[in-house]
């Protein structure tokens, strides 16, 4: 499995936590930046690692900003992409389960450490249960056209 990962600067110092983990589970991590604590702008990693998934170059996407949202709005608007933010485990759990999320999203300053840990987890180790959940969301995929 290959997973792409971008942040902005609000993310950066928490990045490379989560590569660390990724890497522990026998991920292959794709990253697409910010490599510093430099100002940058959200949409620009949001995007990349919505195309990247999108584009098949990656399976799965992690996107961090300061709160998860901007990121995600940016991620999302790349046709095909399912980016959800969470803060708790159970959302993480369930924006696999019941929505297929490809991008999972959280903001670093909203979540420490051990918490972005224990989501990426929960959003991994869940199974998308298909059955009325595909249902849905095919009809949130048609929306793009």
């Amino acid at each position: 499995m290959k997973i792409a990962i971008g942040c902005d600067h609000g993310g950066f110092e928490l990045k490379p936590y989560v590569v660390e983990y990724l890497i522990s589970r026998g991920i292959e991590v794709m990253d697409l930046g910010t490599n510093s604590s430099e100002s940058v702008d959200y949409p620009d990693y949001g995007r990349a690692v919505g195309e990247s998934v999108a584009s098949g170059k990656a399976d799965l996407g992690i996107v961090i900003c300061g709160t998860g949202i901007g990121i995600s709005l940016a991620a999302n608007k790349v046709r095909g992409i399912r980016a959800a933010v969470v803060s708790d485990t159970f959302s993480a759990k369930m924006a696999r389960a019941h929505n297929n999320a490809n991008v999972l999203a959280f903001g670093a300053r909203v979540v420490g450490k051990g918490l972005a840990l224990e989501l990426i987890s929960a959003w991994l180790d869940a199974e998308f249960a298909g059955g009325r959940h595909q249902r849905r969301v095919d009809k949130i995929m048609e929306i793009e056209n």
